[in-house]
Parts: C-alpha cells; structure tokens; sequence
C-alpha cells in the first residue's frame, strides 16, 4: 500500500496546493476591493473544473478498464503514460517561470472579466476566468494520478489522492487566514525535484507497457535483479518504489529510459535560473497568499 500511496499523496499535495493556490488568488482580491458579489461565480466556476476533472478521469478508467483489452490496454496505458510526463515536465518548468507574476495576471484577468458587464455576461466572464485558472491542473492531476495508478490493485492510489489534496487545502485555508507561513518556493522546489522522479517511474512503466503491448523489444531482458533485497513489503521498500520508483527487476530498456528522463530533466530544473533571484518575491506572486482581513495589497505575504 505504501509504493502507490506515497506517489498519490506527493501529486495530489503538490498539484492540490497549486489549485488552492490560484483559488486564494481570486478569493482574497475580490474580497479586498468590495466585490463579494464576484465570489459565486468564482465558485462555480472551480466546480465546473473539478466536474469536469473527474469526468474525465472516470472517461479515463473506463475505456482502460471497460472498452480495450490485452496489447490494446497496454498501448492506452503506456500512451497516457508518456503524455502524463509531457504535461508535469511542462507544469513544472512553466511554474516555475510564471510563479512571481502569476498572481498578477490572475487579478489582471479577473479585473478584465468584471469589466465586461455587471450583467450575466459579467458573470459568466468571471466564471470562465475561474474556470480556466483551474481545469489545467484539474485535468494535469487527473492524467498524472490516472498514469501512477496504472497497475494498482488496492484503494491505496486513491486514498494517498485524497489524502494529498486534503492537506493541500488544509494548508490553503490556513495560508489564507494567516494561521501559518511557509516557503512555498522551497517547498515547490523540494516537491518539483520528487515529482521529476514519480515522473521518471511513470515514464519507464509506460515503456514497460509499450515493452507489453509489442511496440518495443526486451521485455525479458533485465537490467538487474534486486528482489533479494529490495522488498516492497517493508517501509523502506515502499519508499524507494514509491518516490523513486526503484523495482526490483526492471529491463535494460525501462532503466535506459529512466536514466534518460530523470537525468537531464533534474539537472535543467536545479540549474539556477538568471530570472531566479534570491530576493522575496514581488507584491502579488503566487507564493503570496494574503490573509483576507488584511487592508491593502501589501499587508501580509509569504516569504519565498
């Protein structure tokens, strides 16, 4: 249980608080300038993008589970796979290039969409603004979870989810409030360098599938052999195959890809950034989740 709970938990933590985040955003400045009328339909819209979501991750278990079979299933499973990576190698990196003025353009856009009308149109503007600011990571943390998942026999996938997301909006209620303060660029660098390894795992089981399905050779043929001593079963076991996504008999050709992935993809994501400085971010980044009650823009921010 532990392999497939501690991946679950680390995307739903990570890609939970991101969502949290952005909602906090939207929340906070309509409160701050009076618009509480503004708040419902940021709400639905937030809705509508969870709904749509979970449509889509149900679409996804469905036809895996229910429509293809045999190398049919496999070739669904490993293609969803490597697109999963796709899409969290490029939220990774685009988080870490927008974070310091994404708040910004959140506020930016909100105040464009208010300005359309006081009308249904207003509103609905303000919905589709909210709408949009959350589907992306919506959908990016069904795919990921779906691809994770792959394989799994138990509830635990399911329930590390769930027990992420719960402590992403958690820690989002109280970063709103003031309650707490944290580094959030220390945690989403310290978060961002384990999900380039689920990432990494993800990638060599889609190419185990691919391996399975008969689009790649060398599924017999194995790096290694560790079964002796790398147990799943103990808790240092789960650790490793989940964060790390070492198992015990891997092929050349999962290893290769692995390698191939994690290692320059790690180094691009640690190597330091001429944009990146050292300084606390400015007024209104995303790692700037003010508490409701505070009086101006300026009154109360997380260090990064």
């Amino acid at each position: 249980m532990g392999q497939a709970f501690l991946a679950s938990y680390l995307i739903g933590l990570r890609e939970g608080l991101e969502m949290v985040l952005v909602v906090s955003v939207l929340v906070a400045y309509l409160v701050r300038t009076g618009r509480r009328k503004h708040l419902l339909p940021v709400w639905a819209g937030v809705g509508a993008a969870v709904a749509l979501s979970l449509l889509f991750g149900w679409l996804l278990t469905y036809f895996s589970s229910t429509v293809l079979y045999g190398p049919q299933h496999e070739l669904f499973d490993a293609i969803t796979s490597v697109v999963a990576v796709g899409l969290v190698t490029w939220m990774i990196f685009w988080m870490r290039r927008t974070a310091r003025r994404l708040s910004g353009e959140l506020r930016s856009r909100l105040d464009g969409a208010i300005g359309v009308g006081a009308g249904a149109l207003g509103m609905a503007a303000v919905v589709g603004i909210a709408f949009l600011a959350i589907v992306r990571e919506g959908l990016e943390t069904t795919l990921l979870f779906f691809a994770s998942a792959q394989g799994a026999t138990t509830a635990a996938p399911l329930m590390g989810i769930g027990a992420g997301l719960a402590t992403s909006v958690v820690l989002g209620v109280l970063l709103y409030a003031g309650a707490i303060r944290i580094n959030l660029t220390r945690f989403f660098t310290i978060s961002g360098v384990l999900l380039i390894f689920v990432a990494a795992g993800i990638f060599k089981y889609g190419v185990h599938d691919f391996q399975e399905a008969g689009v790649l050779p060398g599924l017999s043929h194995l790096a290694f052999d560790i079964s002796g001593v790398l147990d799943p079963n103990t808790w240092y076991g789960s650790v490793i195959a989940g964060l790390f996504n070492i198992t015990p008999q891997p092929s050349v050709l999962e290893m290769v890809a692995y390698v191939i992935y994690l290692v320059p993809v790690l180094a691009l994501f640690l190597w330091p950034s001429r944009g990146r400085k050292a300084a606390a971010p400015a007024p209104g980044a995303v790692a700037d989740v003010p508490p409701a009650a505070a009086p101006s823009e300026n009154a109360r921010h997380v260090p990064a």
